[in-house]
């Protein structure tokens, strides 16, 4: 039997974040709320996808389809709003053998971009999948190019006692050493979302570099997504802010979205060791298995994130488009 691919109806979308909840590869940015809030703050238009075999759901792939100079693309996740992954999200398939995982995961892609090819006919396309998404192989068969991202995962499932004796030594002095009462961590609300969007804003431009996402953009995403999704961690010195990680939990996994950038303040406390650890903590406590870290492709920024004692997991860009059409989007910055 064949795998059915359709745009959610009614039906599907009443049902779609129980399957983003059910998937392993199912992120807070597959929420259909959240992914209506990207669509409306990249100006695109949504398409969430949904596959079945017969009557079983087999994977959602939402994309979005942007018009730039009158050319159609399409993206997944939407470009200039820094989202880590999105792309497919597959269900029922761990209890599959290994012949029957790859076919009907094959078919399932295969599916997806026949419908995006048919109905919108893009120039040029680039999909982002997350973490778990170990096989790219069925992109490869239908014309995109794989290339292979990484990011940092450290496994919760040790405890907090183990986790801090695995840590490099620097990371522990300064979890177990912090002086008490010399800071507050705590969970805000919109206020310290925005807090912590501005200081990461601030960081960035400071460097030279490009920082699109704005205030409205993030706390849309946080009044969108369900409760405790997006949670901002703020770590506060005397009353002030001084640092902060905006963090996403889905399924088992919670992730080091924004924040945690080097702070202005002049303050004795090592602030983002701080803010991870409370992460990873309250991880571990919310039975949690995974802290993604977000990242693993900036060799500065490695430095700090494996003192962690992490392990490396890939992920896939994908693009697909005449070599002219991937030129011009690169050339504009389309991508990243």
């Amino acid at each position: 039997m064949s795998v059915d691919v359709r745009l959610a109806t009614d039906a599907d979308r009443t049902r779609w974040n129980e399957y983003v909840e059910r998937s392993p590869h199912g992120t807070v940015f597959h929420e259909l709320a959240v992914l209506e809030v990207l669509a409306d703050h990249a100006d695109a238009t949504l398409y969430p996808l949904v596959g079945f075999k017969g009557q079983e759901p087999v994977g959602l792939f939402p994309v979005f389809e942007l018009e730039k100079r009158f050319v159609t693309t399409v993206f997944s996740p939407p470009p200039h709003l820094r989202v880590p992954y999105l792309g497919p999200a597959f269900l029922n398939l761990g209890k599959l053998k290994q012949r029957k995982r790859e076919r009907r995961r094959e078919r399932f892609v295969e599916a997806c971009l026949e419908w995006t090819e048919t109905e919108l006919a893009p120039r040029y396309a680039h999909l982002r999948t997350g973490p778990r998404v170990v096989d790219a192989r069925p992109f490869a068969w239908n014309g995109y190019e794989a290339t292979p991202e990484y990011t940092y995962v450290v496994g919760l499932s040790p405890g907090k006692d183990a986790l801090l004796t695995s840590f490099s030594s620097d990371a522990r002095r300064n979890v177990t050493n912090a002086p008490e009462g010399a800071y507050e961590i705590d969970v805000g609300g919109p206020d310290a979302v925005r807090q912590v969007t501005q200081q990461v804003r601030h960081r960035y431009e400071s460097q030279g570099l490009r920082f699109d996402p704005t205030d409205e953009f993030v706390l849309d995403l946080h009044e969108a997504a369900e409760e405790g999704r997006l949670r901002p961690y703020t770590c506060r010195v005397d009353g002030e802010f001084v640092g902060g990680i905006l963090a996403l939990e889905c399924g088992d996994t919670v992730s080091r979205w924004m924040g945690g950038v080097r702070t202005d303040a002049d303050v004795d406390v090592p602030t983002n060791d701080l803010l991870d650890w409370a992460v990873i903590a309250d991880g571990v406590d919310r039975g949690l298995s995974r802290y993604d870290l977000v990242g693993a492709d900036n060799p500065r920024i490695n430095r700090y994130k494996s003192k962690f004692n992490p392990e490396l997991e890939a992920y896939y860009g994908l693009e697909y488009g005449s070599w002219g059409m991937k030129t011009i989007a690169h050339l504009y910055n389309s991508v990243k």
